[in-house]
């Protein structure tokens, strides 16, 4: 099959979070990835180096030398930040902390509610009060 007169392809990267920009492009038939990353001048106008960037096709991370299809949407990745696994770490021991602190306040607040309370158990009801089992044996 002989490649296409032109492709429409998108190029994309996100410089930070919330942040993306885009290039909408045409190319001609069997152009590569890495074509496709120069003619965007992404990596100039975001001051990245092409042997530095990891590239992608569709969400996974593909050679330079990938050939290009119609509707491809060719994506730039920022390296981590902060290892997956540590970053889950981090926020399992701020959530445990946050429980913990719940139970301490909660657990301080108890004593308060049942001092204020008026009425202990049922045997301390004014029914049940002495004054009144005296009267009724009368």
């Amino acid at each position: 099959m002989a490649p296409a007169e032109s492709i429409a392809v998108v190029v994309a990267f996100c410089p930070a979070p919330g942040q993306v920009d885009e290039v909408s492009l045409r190319l001609p038939g069997g152009s590569t990835l890495q074509q496709a990353l120069l003619a965007s001048g992404l990596l100039q106008r975001q001051g990245l180096h092409l042997q530095q960037v990891q590239a992608g096709v569709w969400g996974r991370v593909q050679s330079l030398d990938t050939v290009l299809r119609e509707r491809d949407r060719v994506e730039l990745y920022r390296p981590l930040q902060v290892d997956p696994k540590e970053a889950r770490r981090l926020r399992y021991g701020r959530h445990k902390a946050a429980v913990q602190a719940r139970k301490a306040r909660s657990a301080t607040l108890a004593p308060l509610q049942t001092a204020n309370s008026p009425l202990k158990s049922p045997a301390d009801s004014p029914a049940n009060s002495p004054a009144d089992s005296a009267a009724d044996s009368l």
